[in-house]
């Protein structure tokens, strides 16, 4: 053994009042001794030190107090992995990897600290130790395998009244999953996400007909309905890349979004007969497509894409005078616009201006009247605000260039791509 090693193995002897386990001793030199454990390790350390082995029966640890010795006992015995398996078994949990974590004592932890910052000791804390032994033996009973980036979940073992009362709690956290795909919304009339009624805040009253909700159905509960069924998941939060109002439809190949659900007890999901049975479920309402599982990131990512995304739409304008095909060509002016929050949305937007760019516009004269447009324009560019004007908040507008007073009757969402 390295002198500098041995130095420090007998400090943390002394500063444990030679009372520490072989479980705590092997551990401080794991990164610097070779050993099938840790336990091996610590005896290791005593052999070559000449110091006789820890008494496992009268002895306490200073270090962990006994705890590694307790939860080896109930190791052994399979008591605490009985406890986890009742668990899984009472949640009717389906799953394919899991990761271990633990409670214990502060006093324990916060002793095992300072021993490593005294030493100078860059090792695991005892926690770890913990899981490791705990995940290594459920790998065993489970058949299943510790996963430490993306588990499916997470076994909470709560031990901190294990040394008093021999109590052992055991909580499991499912972790959501994550399925993005397009939607397209084939009428109108119908919100993105589940809008709560106004006046009862979702409580329930006869303003909503107790149902909680401003509208009946939503993009989002069309959807949810059915996977939730699935996955035997307690809730869905719909993430979408924008959204567009009640009134417009989304056509073309469908808006991005991203439904992450929550605790599911199933996670093993055949996508394409889900998809099939969605649709089936919202048909003439709403069409999902392309469904496929992603990753807890794409939600915030798809969440923030609407700036770098371009989006191409149909809207058809009523001006309150006559209009001639002529007078469209003055609308290919309309480049960058500067747009003040929309007084409609005001409310619940910060109230700033916002630059925005029309990349293209193609126009057909319907009537003297009333005219068709296809705009293709930057993410987040308002086009009923782009017709109209908003008083004086959009500007330049088609109002301004034409010279009337225009508003945008009826609006679809052709197109949602990205520029990149």
């Amino acid at each position: 053994m390295d002198e500098k090693i041995a130095i420090k193995a007998k400090k943390l002897i002394k500063l444990s009042n030679e009372h520490i386990c072989n479980h705590c001793l092997g551990r401080k030199f794991s990164d610097v001794l070779d050993g099938n454990d840790n336990v091996e390790r610590g005896k290791i350390i005593r052999n070559t030190l000449s110091i006789k082995d820890y008494d496992t029966e009268k002895s306490k640890c200073d270090v962990c107090e006994n705890i590694l010795l307790k939860i080896d006992e109930k190791i052994s015995n399979e008591s605490i992995l009985e406890k986890i398996t009742e668990k899984i078994d009472y949640l009717d949990l389906k799953f394919d990897n899991f990761l271990v974590g633990s409670k214990i004592p502060k006093n324990i932890l916060q002793k095992d600290e300072n021993l490593n910052e005294t030493l100078e000791l860059d090792v695991e804390n005892i926690k770890k130790e913990i899981n490791r032994e705990i995940g290594k033996t459920l790998e065993n009973k489970l058949g299943k395998e510790v996963e430490f980036t993306n588990p499916d979940i997470v076994i909470m073992v709560d031990l901190r009244n294990l040394l008093i009362s021999d109590e052992i709690k055991i909580r499991i956290q499912i972790n959501p999953i994550f399925i993005e795909g397009r939607y397209l919304k084939l009428i109108r009339g119908i919100p993105q996400t589940k809008w709560p009624c106004r006046k009862c805040k979702g409580r329930g009253c006869k303003f909503c007909d107790f149902t909680g909700k401003m509208y009946k159905e939503s993009v989002e509960e069309l959807i949810s309905d059915v996977v939730l069924k699935h996955t035997n998941g307690r809730e869905a939060k719909f993430h979408g890349a924008g959204r567009e109002d009640i009134d417009v439809r989304m056509l073309g190949s469908g808006r991005p979004f991203v439904l992450e659900i929550k605790e599911p007890k199933i996670r093993e999901l055949d996508l394409k007969r889900i998809a099939k049975e969605v649709n089936e479920y919202s048909s003439g309402k709403t069409e999902y497509n392309d469904l496929k599982f992603t990753h807890r990131n794409r939600k915030a990512e798809i969440k923030v894409s609407s700036p770098d995304t371009f989006k191409v739409y149909r809207a058809l304008v009523e001006s309150d005078k006559d209009i001639f095909k002529e007078d469209l060509k003055k609308l290919q002016s309309l480049k960058i616009i500067e747009q003040q929050t929309p007084q409609r949305v005001v409310h619940r937007r910060a109230d700033k201006i916002r630059i925005r760019e029309v990349k293209e516009i193609t126009t057909k004269l319907i009537n003297s009247k009333s005219f068709e447009m296809i705009i293709k324009g930057q993410g987040g560019l308002y086009i009923k605000e782009l017709i109209s004007s908003d008083d004086g908040r959009s500007k330049p507008s088609v109002s301004d260039k034409l010279g009337v007073k225009a508003i945008c009757t009826q609006l679809d969402v052709i197109e949602v791509g990205n520029d990149e």
